[in-house]
């Protein structure tokens, strides 16, 4: 919104997409934030964030997005943004098994950098190009499911379930972050909001997901 600056707003949620280079994670950003796809993206150098703005629950949050490099030589900067992150997004393209083997190595890269109950799906974009597909959704699914993550597919190109994915993690982020947020009001009897600043997650039950659906 391009309102932003001028409106008060409750909390305000770090979320991180991280994956190999050109898997199509700005896209996803892009399609996101301002409902837009380019078929001229270039490769992101470094880190790059865009902000959206949305309602849950009657609560203003600012979904703030980072998205990091995925080549080699851009690791040790782009691992130091993983800090204060709420959620991540594990991207890899569906079309593309290696993408999808380093999502491990990703993984470990997340968790050795990121608070230990950071919110994380997994995501397999690219889902327009199905005849293509050389990621299986069971495969996808057992990661997800040993790893305790959400999955979906998606498709930047054509806006299959990118926006479901950020809302549904950034529900999970709010929802947990209510339910501290009232233990603490019932605790010290009085009010400990934390607006306008960034959250740390709590503990979270392990949640898994499959094919469109998540936690």
């Amino acid at each position: 919104m391009s309102n932003d600056f001028n409106q008060k707003m409750d909390y305000i949620f770090k979320v991180v997409l991280v994956g190999d280079s050109a898997v199509g994670k700005s896209q996803l950003l892009s399609r996101f934030a301002k409902n837009e796809f380019s078929v001229d993206s270039k490769a992101t150098i470094g880190v790059e964030f865009q902000t959206k703005t949305l309602v849950i629950d009657q609560k203003m949050i600012k979904a703030q997005i980072w998205d990091t490099a995925g080549q080699e030589r851009y690791r040790a900067v782009t691992s130091a943004y993983y800090r204060g992150a709420l959620g991540a997004m594990l991207v890899y393209d569906m079309t593309k098994r290696q993408t999808f083997d380093h999502m491990s190595r990703w993984l470990e890269e997340l968790r050795g950098h990121a608070d230990k109950n950071i919110v994380i799906m997994l995501i397999g974009n690219k889902s327009d190009l199905a005849s293509l597909r050389a990621v299986p959704v069971e495969d996808a699914q057992e990661f997800a499911e040993r790893e305790n993550l959400c999955f979906m597919e998606t498709s930047a190109l054509e806006a299959t379930n990118v926006e479901n994915a950020f809302l549904t993690a950034l529900t999970d982020i709010y929802k947990i972050q209510s339910k501290k947020s009232l233990s603490a009001d019932g605790i010290n009897g009085k009010s400990t909001s934390l607006k306008g600043t960034a959250i740390i997650v709590p503990n979270q039950e392990a949640n898994s997901g499959g094919k469109g659906g998540c936690c």
